[in-house]
């Protein structure tokens, strides 16, 4: 079905009209005249004439003069459109000016000028916002508007979609705030559960504000009322919109009858054009709706983002800057490279490789001399396309690297060595070339190897989890304001002993004589005030030796460095005046980042008490923090639903990710350092692209918030942990999107020991679910599983918290058993 703006009502030109009398008219009223019949508003152009020769000739022209602007809102109900006309009535002069030079000015000509068309276009919508007075208007005009999108052509429903959401959410702030409670429930829940999928987090907080205070002291609800909500459309799609707004044209489903033709239809346009009129800017872009993953590419940088966009400094709205591209765009470009291995640590790495090669016996040629070809090399970081950061411009680092940095590189060569590959594209073209079953042959070798590690008898008093990196140690934080170690290997946590004095301590001897003789497998860190939400094992020694350190974040605002050597705390971290969500190490360590409710993320020292760097501008909390791999840039995720990406050493932002509907649960950063996934609490997985800060695609799948992501080595494969009680694997090399048609569901691979089980997890009630009598009664019956997804391993009743890689690409989640359930895996 065609969906083409044109006039319903146009009068028939069986009556001409008599222009003998132009002359007897002054000149104001002549160019009036002029003015509606070059629009084809004949109706209007015939009472305008009829009423100036009842008054007769005068040569006062105040007198018989009728402005535009008084003519139009007397006659602007019963105005009819010409089918050529599709000028932007509803657009303010404050709001759309780009909408108004782009759009709409071509369309008239130049003979009127913007001003004037401002004003035609505030006196049409100033007489149609009076008509929209009542609940029935609005609830009227909601359900006509999501008739015409779901009646709209395909190319052009992902655009259209958007625009539901605001009109729904000022439709209830409106009924609320009028007292109308009774009437506001109804109206949400006729219409939430569409939009759920995308607005979860937002449609139940709406759901919280039921009288009239709410919405005037709840910042959600004052954003909405004092920010523009933005909006991207093609320019034929705001054509298309503007026809429906005027006229009612297009869009009518099969046996609607009269569609959008009757009084309670045009009332309700009238509702949601006050609704645009006031609160929405239409951004017109060139392109149409025809593009691959339409739906992700008009989501992306819509919504209430006028305060998201920082300047120069990073800390304000930017002037002018109306979308993140457009700030990403003005900001120079990124030193994304990862940094070579200095010189003199690189010569130290291949001499201990090469004594080792010999001690061996590997690495020699027939002649029995070493051969230096063999040895391998991966000292050069991988290629990104991208300028690597120079000494100058990295955090400053001890000019001499120790021993316990040869250990790690030597460690780091050996991990590649037996690392596992998983690439699901490269064993995906080797499937098509033999002919073989590609489905199969991705689940089979592309899956990584996944350990499960659950905790019993937490009643939910775990909040986070991390292991080391050389999987030795497991540390949990609890809600209990402490912090427990397990050693996995089984080796005895020992401490020391409560008498010993540093001064005592001379050589390795006289360390073991003042350790304790006993010990356990487990151990408590005991100092927070506070529930312990992030714990961070320093990255010295890799994967060559157990950590030395552990670093702790907690709900008391402060951060504790501990001695995982004498298990006592080193030093604890004043500065945020909030709870502390995260803290990481930074890559080489020595330096750390924290994220905290205070709006702030802050870059500390190890040997400083204080704070170094302030990064501030988000508008709500800063839930995450990630470094880059070459530690310049310091990435961030929030409650006002966006990640930034900061300039380490200068402390301002240089690049803002707009595209979740909810607050950032989770990030991951690529190895290569050119890709940043985030986690948000619309249930979505984003990839962004560091460079040029556009969003790659959307990966959908779970029904739970997501607590974690991690990266395999090779950056190709991504896996999320949720509290849907599943972990689930992506593929991030494929292109992903909706599935065209749903299919047959698959079998999904289940966590079985440490098998695979063909398996089919039974839906939840309360997995993803709105709650009952409130936006939904259940699960939505919809396939929300992106084609990227390569499989789902569930568990039987665990949330998992977090999700890991080691270096040779083995998998480690953990989590802790939900309560008031049996056995568990």
């Amino acid at each position: 079905m065609s969906v083409t703006p044109g006039s319903s009502n146009t009068p028939s030109a069986s009556s001409p009209i008599d222009l003998s009398q132009d002359d007897q008219f002054s000149k104001e009223d002549t160019m009036v005249l002029e003015y509606l019949r070059k629009r084809g508003l004949k109706q209007a152009e015939q009472e305008l004439r009829e009423q100036l020769a009842a008054a007769g000739p005068s040569t006062d022209s105040k007198a018989t003069t009728v402005s535009t602007a008084e003519l139009v809102k007397k006659n602007a109900p019963a105005i009819p459109r010409s089918a050529t006309d599709r000028s932007n009535s509803l657009a303010d002069p404050n709001i759309s000016k780009d909408a108004i030079s782009v759009v709409v000015s071509p369309l008239l000509g130049t003979q009127m000028g913007s001003l004037g068309l401002a004003n035609l276009m505030n006196a049409v919508g100033g007489v149609e916002d009076a008509l929209a007075t009542g609940p029935t208007d609005r609830h009227d005009g909601f359900r006509d508007l999501e008739a015409w999108v779901d009646g709209s052509l395909d190319m052009y429903r992902p655009e259209f979609r958007p625009i539901l959401f605001p009109i729904f959410c000022h439709f209830y702030l409106d009924l609320v705030e009028q007292g109308l409670k009774d009437a506001a429930l109804d109206f949400f829940r006729t219409f939430s559960p569409s939009l759920a999928t995308h607005h979860l987090p937002t449609l139940r907080h709406l759901q919280s504000l039921s009288i009239p205070s709410h919405v005037g002291q709840d910042e959600l609800a004052r954003r909405f009322r004092n920010e523009k909500y933005l909006l991207r459309m093609s320019r034929s799609g705001f054509r298309l919109l503007v026809g429906w707004l005027t006229e009612g044209t297009g869009g009518e489903a099969a046996g609607a009858g009269d569609g959008f033709t009757g009084e309670s239809s045009r009332r309700g346009r009238s509702a949601v054009m006050q609704v645009v009129n006031n609160h929405v800017t239409v951004e017109v872009l060139p392109s149409t709706g025809s593009t691959a993953n339409a739906a992700v590419n008009w989501e992306e940088n819509t919504g209430l983002v006028s305060a998201l966009i920082p300047d120069g400094s990073g800390r304000e709205s930017a002037p002018g800057v109306s979308a993140p591209q457009a700030f990403n765009s003005i900001r120079k470009d990124l030193r994304l490279g990862l940094p070579a291995m200095e010189d003199n640590l690189r010569d130290e790495v291949e001499r201990t490789l090469r004594e080792e090669s010999m001690l061996n016996g590997e690495a020699v040629n027939p002649g029995g001399r070493y051969d230096p070809n063999s040895l391998p090399r991966p000292f050069a970081p991988p290629p990104n396309g991208h300028p690597a950061p120079t000494s100058s411009e990295q955090l400053p680092m001890p000019p001499q690297f120790k021993t316990v940095d040869v250990r790690r590189e030597v460690e780091k060569i050996r991990d590649a060595r037996k690392r596992i590959r998983l690439d699901p594209a490269g064993y995906s073209a080797e499937a098509d070339l033999n002919g073989l079953d590609r489905t199969g042959m991705v689940r089979a070798r592309a899956l990584p190897s996944i350990c499960a590690y659950t905790f019993h008898d937490a009643n939910d008093g775990i909040a986070c989890s991390t292991f080391s990196q050389d999987t030795s140690i497991l540390a949990a934080g609890f809600s209990e304001s402490y912090i427990r170690l397990w050693n996995i290997k089984g080796e005895k946590l020992k401490g020391m002993k409560n008498e010993f004095q540093l001064s005592s301590i001379k050589d390795s001897n006289s360390l073991k004589r003042v350790r304790e003789r006993g010990g356990n497998t487990t151990r408590k860190l005991i100092g927070h005030s506070g529930p312990v939400y992030s714990l961070s094992f320093d990255p010295l020694t890799g994967s060559a030796a157990p950590p030395k350190h552990l670093l702790s974040a907690s709900a008391d605002a402060t951060v504790r460095l501990w001695s995982l050597d004498t298990m006592t705390n080193l030093v604890a971290y004043r500065g945020h005046q909030n709870p502390v969500w995260d803290v990481e190490w930074s890559p080489m360590g020595i330096y750390f980042a924290t994220a905290s409710r205070d709006r702030t993320a802050r870059l500390w020292s190890t040997d400083r008490s204080t704070a170094l760097r302030i990064y501030a501008g988000h508008q709500s909390d800063v839930d995450c923090v990630r470094f880059h791999p070459n530690a310049l840039y310091l990435a961030t995720g929030s409650s006002d639903n966006t990640c930034r990406l900061w300039d380490v050493q200068k402390g301002s932002c240089v690049r803002v990710f707009l595209g979740h509907q909810g607050a950032i649960t989770s990030m991951a950063m690529t190895g290569d350092g050119r890709y940043l996934a985030s986690a948000g609490e619309d249930l979505a997985i984003n990839l962004w692209d560091l460079g040029s800060g556009r969003r790659v695609k959307k990966m959908t799948g779970h029904t739970g918030l997501i607590h974690s992501l991690a990266f395999s080595a090779e950056s190709t494969l991504l896996v999320s942990g949720s509290a849907d009680w599943t972990v689930r694997c992506w593929d991030v090399k494929a292109p992903g999107g909706l599935p065209t048609k749903r299919g047959a569901q698959d079998d999904i691979a289940m966590v079985d020991g440490f098998g695979l089980a063909s398996r089919r997890v039974p839906a939840t009630a309360d997995a993803g679910a709105l709650p009952t009598g409130g936006l939904n009664d259940g699960p939505a019956e919809q396939n929300t599983e992106t084609t990227d997804l390569l499989a789902t391993f569930p568990t039987k009743r665990t949330p998992i918290i977090n999700v890991q890689f080691t270096p040779r690409n083995l998998c480690l989640v953990s989590g802790s058993v939900a309560s008031g359930t049996g056995d568990n895996r």
